[in-house]
């Protein structure tokens, strides 16, 4: 999902579910923290409110928030939480800020800057993308640890919801997993092939596992 959203006049707005990964909350909670938000300033809550779909085709709602309600809404989060979405906000907005060239010769030699960079960088991009960088990702022990689960437990549920690849043998994501940005391949140095967690995917299984029962 495109988290810049345009509403209101083109106002910049940053999601519910973004807040939540910036902060490391479940999107519930954080959906919970912005109805109290909503009902304390006497908010309608249906002008921020907005459906999407999730990985199991589900309908879910998620708010979106201008830059005065979301730093209302983590006033009460600790000062680490609060930096990481005033940091995020600054990026958003340096995004609108590129200069552009302001002549043909100024665009042409941008442009071949930029062919230059992607040039030089595609070695050391495919290298890094193929080899396991684990230092943030997290494996099915480490997630199932978090709810009182066993690895074999957990990935007993992540079958049967289509997390992992049935065509292919041992426990790798499918494709639609991983375009999420929920989960990594990865290979080590020995050339195991590996698939780890990112935090926004730890934060969609345990949303499954308590939407679903689960777990409490």
């Amino acid at each position: 999902m495109n988290i810049m959203t345009q509403f209101n006049h083109n106002q910049k707005s940053m999601s519910s579910r973004e807040i939540a990964d910036l902060t490391e909350k479940r999107h519930p909670d954080v959906k919970r923290d912005c109805e109290v938000m909503f009902q304390g300033l006497g908010i309608d809550v249906r002008k921020f409110a907005h459906i999407y779909f999730d990985s199991m085709n589900r309908q879910q709602t998620e708010y979106l928030l201008d830059e005065e309600l979301t730093m209302t809404l983590v006033t009460g989060y600790n000062i680490v939480l609060r930096n990481r979405v005033i940091k995020r906000w600054k990026e958003l907005e340096n995004q609108n800020a590129v200069q552009l060239p302001q002549s043909f010769s100024e665009a042409l030699q941008l442009a071949a800057d930029q062919a230059r960079q992607l040039e030089l960088a595609a070695p050391k991009v495919q290298y890094f993308d193929r080899v396991a960088d684990t230092k943030n990702l997290l494996n099915a022990s480490q997630v199932g640890k978090k709810v009182g689960m066993s690895a074999v437990k957990l990935n007993q549920y992540l079958a049967d919801m289509g997390v992992y690849d049935r065509r292919i043998a041992g426990r790798t994501f499918a494709q639609w997993f991983i375009d999420k940005g929920y989960g990594e391949v990865k290979q080590t140095e020995q050339g195991y092939q590996q698939s780890k967690f990112t935090n926004k995917g730890e934060q969609w299984v345990i949303e499954q596992l308590v939407s679903e029962g689960v777990v409490q």
